[in-house]
Formats: C-alpha cells, structure tokens, sequence
C-alpha cells in the first residue's frame, strides 16, 4: 500500500470522501456531524492523505493544525472492498508518525457515540487513544466521543520517517 499527500481532485477520493460525509449524515443527527466536506479539507491547516494499492484507493486519512503542538485526526476512511484488511490500521500509524515527525505532541479526535463507530474507537483505543474531554472549538455533545494520544516519549527512527509519495 502506497500512502501519498493528496490534493483531492480525484474522482475517486472524492466519491469515498462524499460516501463518508452520507453514512455520517445517516448515523448521527446532523448538529453532530462533525465530518469535512471535500472544500474544507482543502484548507492550509490540514494536509490530506489517500492511501493506494497499485492504482485502487484503498482509504484516505487528513490531520488538521490546532496548534504548534495539537493536532486533530480528521476524515479517516477505508474503502468497503479493504475493509478488515489492515488499511486502517497503516493510515493511523501513518499519522501518527507524521504527527511525531512534524512536532505535535497530541493527536485528538472526534468520533461518534453511536454503534456504528464501534470499531473505530475499538481501533483508536488500541493504538493508544484514549477518552478525553472535548478539545479545540469542540463542545460537550452526547453523540460524540473524544480522544487523545500523547505523542511525547514516542520514538520514532529518524531514519525511517514516515512513508509519503507526493503527488505535487
């Protein structure tokens, strides 16, 4: 699996990022959606990345500044057909190296409460995730779940930094 910086014109991340934001709609009440249609994930405080193998998409990962130190996991989302397959799993290390390597020292994330993102939590808890307050312009809602990982004492070989083609 190739992860590459993507500048969201192919139809293809569009079309996954445009399923992403439907499901989202269609779990949790629409105040609660906090999910980025494709215009503001185009924003210079967020860097987007599509993940590919051979010339399929496999899923897609963004992380948005909050600080020099914060940073947010935004719009994460594997293709149906690589669901189950580890693609989830290589886009948040992929994140969280590139986390580690640009200075961040937390990485958070809004998800939702509802059973439908169960196995995104259980994913996040694994990698060492954990229950947080909101954070950032975040309020208390009780349709969404907040978490944090640390990114301080995590090493992470200088001479393996994190894996990116760019397409620019």
């Amino acid at each position: 699996m190739k992860i590459k910086h993507d500048d969201l014109s192919s139809g293809d991340v569009i079309a996954l990022l445009e399923e992403h934001l439907k499901d989202m709609y269609a779990t949790s009440p629409p105040e609660s959606v906090h999910a980025l249609a494709v215009n503001a994930l185009k924003s210079p405080d967020i860097t987007f990345f599509s993940a590919w193998q051979d010339d399929v998409l496999t899923g897609c990962v963004a992380i948005r500044k909050l600080s020099s130190t914060e940073a947010e996991l935004k719009s994460m989302r594997t293709v149906a057909a690589f669901r189950n397959k580890g693609v989830a799993t290589q886009l948040l290390t992929f994140v969280i190296e590139f986390a580690i390597a640009n200075g961040y020292q937390t990485l958070s994330l809004e998800t939702g409460t509802q059973g439908y993102f169960n196995a995104a939590r259980q994913l996040y808890a694994k990698n060492g995730f954990e229950d947080c307050e909101p954070f950032g312009n975040y309020q208390f809602d009780p349709n969404s779940h907040f978490m944090t990982k640390p990114l301080v004492n995590i090493d992470i070989s200088p001479s393996s930094p994190p894996k990116c083609v760019n397409t620019g």
